[in-house]
């Protein structure tokens, strides 16, 4: 196979050439490049944008460097080549000396061959790198070298990208500035070929760039200003489409997709309300219900995202929700992702319609042949009105006689096509209300979430308190145990949550085993009683510890994050997060909701040791200040990126090349403004000077394996 082909041999779409075919690839690099970075054609390393830029115009002296400054530049000659250590700790030093006779040392770990063939005696050299004190001198680890006028670093322009790579692809020689040459020798060749994709108009209005010149000055720009145009359109362009495709999805849903009318709020609605409600309702339950119901009135599906916190009482709001489909005739169900959880609902909802004439069944994995061929008739026949279970419900198996409201807990865990199934199970869509308890940044919403209508339950119940959270350093470990026993004798339960459940060599860590044998040591019987519970335990064994503290007859129980979701014991009022800087802020703050859903004082204590990074102090210290999820999931998104939160970094939602939803924010909200005009005007995109638009917004679709798209 040729390495390169000439341009008389090249397809008419020389950006879908495979990347063997670029000269300086071949065939064992274009595999590396498909497994490590996704690049699979010419337009895939076109669009492999630097993750930063390195400005070179200027040359520091050795006496010049600082602490704080992230990379420099050095003009000098090396000597002093020499190898320490053996196997594992082997390095390599070498003295750089500037023309003030200054000295620095260079260091490196691996490579030692390629770098003694590389320096020469007397001969000049640029060196580039990142500065770390050590003692009182600086060295520079693995930095780049050139021998002075001769590479990259002198040629026309000083602002100079960096590129993501991998240690695979750094041993063929594809590190950042292998990469680097292969765009010098692709653009030559695809620049020309680079169709527009944003119509004349709107980049006049918006004083942008074309694609072209754009994607040139991203990978090689003639100056800061041109990088910051090229960024600018690059950004705004990205995100206008995934905004305009959520807005069409929404305008779909809205204009053709038909929804069963629920004309009545009749008897199970109002005799619930009425006599078996025992709390008044919050006025955010209050507003969102009335959100739901005008949903249900307009002959369209409703498909509603609801985010509230932990205990602020989403679940009520989904039963009278469910309750309105059964007076108008239709059947409901909910659908959660674990067993756990759906016996959790399960429970919960029969404990408050057990008066009412109402049929409620639970179906998961575990569900006995002979019942689960039970629930199956009286589903089909129309006698079960509320079906609760896990992702078994969306088996072929599973036919409602007419199901009309499905409720969707903790919908990030469903695949999009697991959801999709269950709504397909009625001729006409039934309606769909997505609940979530991890508030959802406002930017990550709109990027995720943008086709849905979203309500929010922003009050606690009447009578709940604020949990109060205080942070311990292990040395006041006895103090904490003496507060737990004060809880205890106040009638109180209490959660220790561990990260890992057995001593690691790897992670300097709590672990539960230990843990345990701890608090079983510091909290004898019978006066305490320990519950213990983690996730390499036997379904059985897990469900029985957790009853035995469901019911009182543990004082403790010590657990790792398998009861994130799914345990609601009221009279528990302490949470204890062991290394509590080995969580994330939303773990965090989904454990410390298992406590404060009774009237009482609640707590959550964060145990750390005394090494906390500047991260993880910033999470304790937001943990501390406030109970609002809403600000919690804005900070962590902050500190861990978009891509972490809900995993949309796997499941390909937030495949952002280039924009950032936090950094970004105000290009986003112009962005989804331009859409929202454009497809107000022209909802289908069929004016000629949309005509760039729909065509590039079918192009992506056929490149995407889906759009955030709940239903």
């Amino acid at each position: 196979m040729p390495s390169a082909l000439s341009y008389e041999s090249m397809p008419s779409d020389i950006l879908k050439t495979p990347i063997e075919f670029l000269k300086g690839v071949g065939p064992q690099k274009a595999e590396l490049l498909k497994k490590e970075l996704q690049i699979f054609c010419f337009e895939d390393l076109l669009h492999f944008y630097p993750f930063r830029y390195i400005d070179k115009s200027r040359f520091y002296h050795i006496r010049e460097i600082t602490e704080d400054m992230p990379y420099v530049q050095i003009k000098g000659y090396i000597s002093n080549l020499q190898t320490y250590g053996h196997k594992r700790t082997t390095r390599m030093t070498a003295l750089l000396t500037d023309e003030t006779g200054q000295t620095l040392e260079l260091i490196w770990f691996n490579g030692f061959r390629f770098i003694k063939e590389m320096l020469k005696p007397g001969v000049e050299y640029i060196v580039f790198g990142k500065p770390t004190l050590y003692g009182r001198k600086f060295n520079i680890a693995h930095p780049e070298i050139e021998a002075a006028g001769t590479g990259a670093i002198t040629q026309q322009s000083t602002m100079h990208p960096a590129y993501s790579s991998t240690e695979k692809l750094k041993t063929r020689g594809l590190d950042s500035k292998g990469i680097n040459r292969l765009l010098r020798n692709l653009i030559p060749q695809v620049k020309d070929y680079v169709n527009e994709t944003l119509p004349e108009y709107l980049r006049e209005e918006l004083k942008l760039p074309t694609l072209r010149q754009s994607l040139i000055n991203i990978h090689f720009p003639e100056s800061a200003a041109t990088l910051s145009r090229a960024r600018a359109r690059l950004k705004f362009e990205e995100l206008f489409y995934i905004q305009l495709e959520l807005l069409k999805l929404k305008h779909v849903r809205t204009s053709e997709s038909k929804g069963h009318i629920f004309k009545t709020v009749g008897a199970y609605f109002n005799n619930f309300y009425h006599n078996y409600l025992s709390f008044e309702l919050t006025s955010a339950q209050k507003r969102v219900i009335k959100e739901i119901r005008t949903d249900t009135l307009g002959g369209k599906q409703m498909n509603r995202l609801l985010q509230g916190d932990v205990g602020s009482g989403k679940t009520i709001v989904a039963l009278m929700t469910m309750l309105i489909a059964i007076d108008n005739g239709f059947q409901a169900c909910l659908m959660a992702p674990t067993e756990v959880l759906a016996n959790q609902h399960y429970e919960s909802l029969s404990e408050m319609l057990k008066k009412m004439n109402l049929n409620v069944s639970l179906l998961t994995g575990s569900t006995r042949k002979a019942q689960r061929n039970t629930i199956h008739k009286m589903l089909r026949e129309g006698e079960l009105h509320i079906l609760i279970g896990t992702h078994a419900l969306i088996e072929d198996t599973v036919i409602f006689h007419n199901l009309g409201m499905v409720v969707i807990d903790e919908q990030h865990r469903f695949g999009v096509a697991q959801r999709a199934r269950l709504w397909k199970k009625n001729i006409i869509s039934p309606h769909v209300l997505v609940m979530t308890a991890t508030p959802i940044p406002r930017t990550l919403a709109m990027t995720l979430y943008g086709d849905l209508d979203v309500s929010v339950i922003d009050e606690l119940p009447p009578g709940r308190k604020p949990i109060k959270t205080i942070h311990q350093y292990d040395t006041n470990r006895l103090k904490v145990f003496g507060f737990m026993r004060d809880q205890i004798k106040q009638g109180r339960q209490i959660y220790v949550v561990y990260p890992i459940i057995r001593e690691s060599e790897k992670l300097d860590l709590k672990d539960l085993q230990d843990g345990y044998e701890s608090i079983v040591r510091a909290f004898p019987l019978p006066e305490f009683a320990v519950s213990i519970v983690h996730g390499q335990m036997k379904p059985a064994d897990k469900d029985y510890e957790m009853q035995r503290f469901v019911r009182g007859e543990t004082q403790i129980m010590v657990a790792t994050t398998v009861i994130e979701v799914g345990i609601n014991v009221p009279n528990a009022s302490v949470m204890v997060i062991e290394s509590a800087q080995r969580f994330g802020l939303s773990q965090l703050h989904q454990l410390r909701g298992r406590v404060g859903r009774g009237a009482d004082q609640s707590w959550c204590v964060l145990m750390t040791d005394f090494k906390l990074s500047a991260d993880a102090k910033k999470r304790i210290e937001t943990m501390v200040r406030t109970n609002d999820g809403f600000e919690i999931a804005e900070t962590d998104m902050k500190l861990r990126g978009p891509g972490d939160i809900h995993g949309t970094q796997q499941s390909g939602i937030l495949d952002l090349k280039i924009a950032n939803i936090i950094q970004d924010e105000k290009i986003l909200k112009y962005a989804r403004g331009k859409a929202a005009d454009i497809l107000e005007k022209d909802p289908e995109l069929r004016l000629p000077e949309n005509h760039i638009i729909a065509s590039t917004l079918r192009a992506k679709r056929k490149s995407k394996v889906t759009w955030s798209k709940i239903s």
